[in-house]
């Protein structure tokens, strides 16, 4: 059964920078997909980057040019590089996989973000 976990976010002061890894267990399946999402107190989960396996990854205008994503395929793990960190960046981080052969979509534990002085 595939687990996807997510490490301990933290606190971080503004303009700090973060990774957050996401690293999935349990099979040997190639990630095809990947996508972060947070929730910040309220009903709305945003989405923060996402990219398809051969597409370039895509970002909303509110993280464009401070969040990056990368994979390492050897640890079966993917990244969120968070920079430039502002207050309204405070949220629980959430990782959404899908990999080749198989039609699941999974998703980590969350890990709290919180940006503060």
């Amino acid at each position: 059964q595939v687990q996807l976990v997510e490490s301990a976010g933290g606190s971080v002061q503004p303009g700090g920078s973060p990774r957050l890894p996401c690293a999935a267990s349990g099979n040997t399946l190639v990630i095809s997909n990947m996508a972060w999402y947070r929730q910040a107190p309220g009903p709305e989960c945003e989405l923060v980057a996402g990219s398809t396996a051969g597409g370039s990854p895509s970002y909303p205008d509110s993280v464009k040019g401070r969040f990056t994503t990368s994979g390492d395929s050897a640890k079966n793990t993917v990244y969120l590089q968070m920079n430039s960190l502002k207050p309204e960046d405070t949220a629980v981080y959430y990782c959404n996989l899908r990999f080749w052969g198989s039609s699941e979509v999974y998703w980590g534990q969350g890990t709290q973000v919180t940006v503060s002085s």
